[in-house]
């Protein structure tokens, strides 16, 4: 994500406290997801999409 990426949502209306929450909650879930990925976690098998 760099400036202009920033500029569109700008421009779609987002204000700087949605691009926050986005940015925390993006942020967030790749966090979880490195740590399952990293301690080996598996899906539970009604997630398992293969």
């Amino acid at each position: 994500m760099d400036r202009e990426d920033v500029k569109q949502l700008r421009k779609a209306g987002w204000d700087d406290r949605a691009i926050h929450d986005a940015c925390q909650t993006v942020s967030y879930f790749h966090y979880v997801n490195r740590v399952a990925d990293g301690l080996g976690v598996e899906l539970e098998e009604r997630f398992d999409r293969r």
